[in-house]
């Protein structure tokens, strides 16, 4: 597992607990923003091929 990828589920289990156990601020549901862009962005970087190679 990637470190980006953890740091994204990190983020939305802490904007979980935060949301549902606080009355969160609107600076919480960054981390929603920000865990949800890191996990979709691993994941496209990791399946993008890196392009054609010259020889």
């Amino acid at each position: 597992m990637d470190l980006s990828l953890l740091a994204g589920i990190v983020m939305l289990v802490v904007w979980g607990a935060l949301t549902f156990t606080t009355e969160a601020p609107g600076w919480v549901h960054l981390l929603l923003t920000a865990g949800v862009f890191l996990i979709i962005w691993r994941m496209v970087v990791r399946d993008t091929p890196s392009g054609p190679t010259r020889k």
